[in-house]
C-alpha cells in the first residue's frame, strides 16, 4: 500500500482539532454531498459518464471533490466516492439509474447467494481507483484543509444487497435478520472483513479522517441495531485502528453516523469513534447530555432549513451553534444537500458558522 508521505503541509487543522477534541478558534464546516448536484460545475462534470464510471475516474473524483472548495470556505474535503462500490468489489452488479437510484439487477436472495460474494480480502486491490483519487486530491488540495474518506457500515450495505436498491421499509433486509439470523450475520462479517482494509487503505492512500455511514439505522429498532449493526460498528473502528497501528500509519479520526439512530446515542458514543454524527431530529443539548464529554459531535442544521431566506439561515445557524456550544463541535448538516438547493444558501450557511462561532468565543 502507498504510504501517506510527501503530501503538501496542512495549512487549515481545525476540523481535525474539533474531531480529536482538542480547541479551536472558531467551529469547522462542511456538508454531506457538498460535491453533488446542487452544483451545477459537478453537473457538467458529471453530465458525460455513467455514475460509477465517474467513480472509477480517479481525475473526476478529484475534480468533483475539490468543486466545493472552489466556492465555499469548507473546513474540510471528502471524497467523491460511493458507499455501494464495496458490495461491487465483492462482486455484485450495481447500476445507477437515474432518477431511481441504485439497482441490483440480482440481490441476495437466498443464504446459497453468500457464495457467489468475493473473498473480502481481495476487496482492498479492486479499490485501487479509490485509493488513487484519494491520493491525487490530496495533493491538489495542497494542504489546504484535511480530506474525509468514507463508507458505508456493514447493515447499511447489506440492505442495498439484499433489497437490491433502496427501499422505504427494508422489509427484505429485516426478514433476512429474523429468518435466517446465522446467514445475516455472515455477511455482516463478509462486509467488516471487506470495509477494513478497504479503510485503512484510504488513510495509507492520504484520508486524514474517515466516516462510516449507517445511513439506514432508522429501520432497526434498538434490540436488532444491538445486534446486528453496533457490533460490527465496534469491530470496524477497533480493527481499523489496530490495523493502522500495526501498518505504522498515524492514528486519524474516525466519524460515525447513523441516520435516525437516535436511540443508540450512548452506545454510538462509546463505540470507539472520535466523533458521533446526528441527524437533525435530535436535540443538541440533550445529545450532548447523553454522549457526555468524551466525544465530539457533528452535525446537525435540517437539510430543508437551506430553502429558507439567508437570514434565517443565520438565525438557525446560531440556535444550533448556542445548542452544541462552542468545543467539541463540528458543524454539518443533519443528512446531505439535496439536489436543488441554491449553492447561494450553502455559502450563507457556511459563512453563518464562521463568523458566529468567533463571535461566540469572544463573549
Amino acid at each position: 500500500m502507498p504510504r501517506s508521505q510527501g503530501f503538501p503541509e496542512l495549512k487549515n487543522d481545525t476540523f481535525l482539532r474539533a474531531a480529536w477534541g482538542e480547541d479551536t478558534d472558531y467551529t469547522p464546516v462542511w456538508c454531506m454531498r457538498q460535491a453533488g448536484r446542487y452544483l451545477p460545475e459537478f453537473r457538467e462534470t458529471r453530465a458525460a459518464q455513467d455514475f460509477f464510471s465517474t467513480c472509477r475516474s480517479p481525475e473526476a473524483c478529484c475534480e468533483l471533490t475539490l468543486q466545493p472548495l472552489r466556492r465555499f470556505p469548507l473546513d474540510a474535503a471528502i471524497i467523491f466516492s460511493d458507499i455501494l462500490v464495496v458490495p461491487q468489489a465483492l462482486g455484485m452488479e450495481v447500476t445507477m439509474v437515474p432518477g431511481k437510484g441504485p439497482s441490483f439487477p440480482e440481490p441476495l436472495r437466498e443464504e446459497r447467494d453468500l457464495e457467489r460474494l468475493r473473498d473480502p480480502a481481495t476487496v482492498a486491490s479492486e479499490l485501487g481507483y479509490v485509493f488513487q483519487a484519494i491520493t491525487l486530491t490530496r495533493q491538489r488540495l495542497a494542504g489546504r484543509v484535511p480530506l474525509i474518506g468514507f463508507a458505508g457500515a456493514p447493515w447499511t450495505l447489506m440492505t442495498y444487497m439484499v433489497e437490491g436498491g433502496s427501499s422505504s421499509t427494508m422489509a427484505q433486509a429485516k426478514r433476512w435478520l429474523y429468518q435466517r439470523p446465522q446467514a445475516s450475520h455472515q455477511l455482516l462479517r463478509i462486509l467488516t472483513d471487506a470495509l477494513v482494509p478497504y479503510l485503512v487503505g484510504q488513510v495509507a492512500a492520504g484520508a486524514q479522517a474517515l466516516q462510516l455511514f449507517e445511513s439506514h439505522a432508522g429501520h432497526l429498532g434498538p434490540q436488532l441495531f444491538n445486534k446486528f449493526a453496533l457490533p460490527y460498528i465496534r469491530d470496524v473502528a477497533k480493527r481499523v485502528k489496530a490495523r493502522l497501528q500495526e501498518s505504522g500509519l498515524a492514528p486519524v479520526p474516525m466519524i460515525i453516523f447513523a441516520k435516525d439512530g437516535h436511540f443508540a446515542l450512548e452506545e454510538l458514543a462509546q463505540a470507539g469513534y472520535e466523533v458521533v454524527g446526528l441527524d437533525w431530529t435530535v436535540a443538541p443539548e440533550k445529545a450532548r447530555e447523553r454522549v457526555g464529554k468524551t466525544v465530539t459531535l457533528q452535525g446537525n442544521l435540517d437539510p430543508c432549513a437551506l430553502y429558507a431566506s439567508e437570514e434565517e439561515i443565520g438565525r438557525l445557524v446560531q440556535q444550533m451553534l448556542n445548542d452544541f456550544g462552542p468545543q467539541r463541535y463540528i458543524a454539518n448538516l443533519g443528512h446531505g444537500l439535496y439536489p436543488d438547493m441554491d449553492p447561494e444558501h450553502v455559502g450563507a450557511f457556511v459563512d453563518a458558522v464562521h463568523r458566529y462561532s468567533r463571535l461566540l468565543r469572544q463573549n
